[in-house]
């Protein structure tokens, strides 16, 4: 990446913009299988020059140490022929989803003959800043050239090799495919000052996702001139009602907290009602320990539990993305709606019941992206739920919420056809 000074910055910055502005006007024309064929043919691109995004790749990885990434955030860095494989394997889903652009929505002819479509057209410039991971790059550029959007991609700067090979990849094979180059840029200049110059651009861009810490999303919601498509955080809860299968609670609670602890819908707080808690806690307490997930529960958690510590009230409402669990036991399943809609991050909630009246009640009452009935919170995914790859889960509720897909990433206009009405 590349430093310039502010008034450089400026003009960059701007200039990026109207050209991504121009080439969502140009996608506006293009067919469906203009852009699947241009999907199809990054993929093959991308497999073909594996050896060179390995190369690029390495510069990233070697770094990485002074950028302070762990070896967990390395590793979702790295690229090795298999990830590379899966790269090219979302792009070409991507290009077997159904063409969104053009459907019609909804449709009525008036009393007055007039008939009337909602149709789904495109947002137009999509502005996406986004963490270290490479695979992101490609995702995002898929679904917003899918959806018919141009992208401007800021992604982390421990990726910027990874990224800039990427990008110059799909640019490469975008013009044989009647696609505008410049429907995918990446933004190369390091200052952390193009993030702001680009958030008061909303005459050029339409939508801002930032995709990574709470403060980067704060920061851009706070500075943002245009909508921003966002979550703070995924403080997911799991709720094991009296009339849960208790074998069934354990699994999920498991795999909700411990198959992959760092993302955003892994489970971070657990409710338990009262009336299985003494059969159900001791349980899941040794097999949380035994993960190494620490326990931080009330006083009634910390009686049933030897492991567990005192919780503090600010832990549940942690997203620890890591081995902790705030705990709590309730007495009702109104408690437990209570204590999510008051604690929780509106990201995914899952209930554990056999009593599919109880389970209507918390789907009806938990104000929530995702509603999880006895299964795990893991399975709020884009690819979990057939929507391809996403460009992120929002917990919003305007203009999109929960897996953001292709769908999410357009809106829609009224086209009403007639045959001369006039209104009197």
């Amino acid at each position: 990446m590349t430093l310039l000074g502010e008034h450089g910055l400026q003009e960059y910055c701007l200039q990026t913009a109207r050209q991504a502005h121009c080439a969502a006007e140009a996608l506006v024309t293009l067919s469906a299988e203009a852009k699947n064929a241009w999907l199809r043919a990054s993929a093959q691109a991308l497999r073909a020059q594996a050896d060179a995004l390995l190369e690029a790749n390495a510069l990233d990885l070697e770094a990485a140490p002074g950028f302070g990434l762990s070896d967990a955030q390395a590793d979702r860095l790295r690229l090795n022929p298999e990830r590379i494989e899966g790269i090219a394997r979302a792009m070409e889903e991507v290009a077997l989803l159904p063409e969104p652009i053009g459907e019609v929505i909804e449709s009525s002819v008036r009393p007055n003959g007039i008939e009337l479509q909602k149709v789904r057209v495109p947002l137009g410039v999509v502005f996406f800043i986004y963490e270290s991971r490479p695979n992101v790059t490609a995702d995002a550029a898929a679904l917003c050239v899918k959806s018919g959007n141009a992208v401007i991609l800021r992604g982390g700067k421990e990726a910027a090799h990874s990224s800039r090979a990427i990008v110059d990849i799909l640019r490469g094979v975008a013009e044989a495919h009647g696609i505008p180059v410049d429907a995918v840029q990446l933004v190369s200049v390091a200052d952390r000052e193009a993030v702001g110059h680009f958030l008061a651009l909303s005459d050029w861009i339409d939508l801002a996702i930032p995709r990574g810490g709470e403060g980067l999303i704060r920061r851009v919601a706070d500075e943002a001139t245009m909508p921003v498509l966002k979550h703070f955080s995924g403080n997911c809860h799991l709720y094991v009602d009296a009339e849960a299968d208790l074998q069934m609670a354990q699994a999920i609670v498991m795999n909700s907290k411990c198959q992959r602890m760092g993302v955003c819908n892994a489970a971070e707080s657990l409710l338990v009602h009262a009336e299985v808690a003494p059969d159900f806690l001791p349980q899941i307490g040794e097999q949380l320990q035994q993960a190494g997930v620490e326990i931080r529960g009330d006083e009634q958690t910390c009686g049933l539990c030897p492991d567990a510590v005192a919780a503090r009230e600010e832990d549940y409402a942690a997203e620890f993305l890591g081995p902790v669990i705030s705990v709590r036991v309730v007495p009702s399943t109104e408690a437990a709606i209570k204590d999510i809609n008051t604690y929780g991050s509106k990201h995914t909630d899952a209930i554990i019941t056999n009593n599919a009246e109880t389970a209507e009640t918390f789907a009806n009452q938990v104000d929530t992206a995702a509603v999880m009935i006895n299964a795990s919170t893991r399975f709020n995914d884009g690819g979990e739920f057939g929507l391809g790859a996403e460009i992120g889960i929002s917990t919003d509720k305007f203009h999109a919420r929960g897996p953001c897909g292709i769908k999410e990433l357009t809106t829609y206009k009224y086209v009403a056809r007639g045959n001369g009405q006039v209104r009197g």
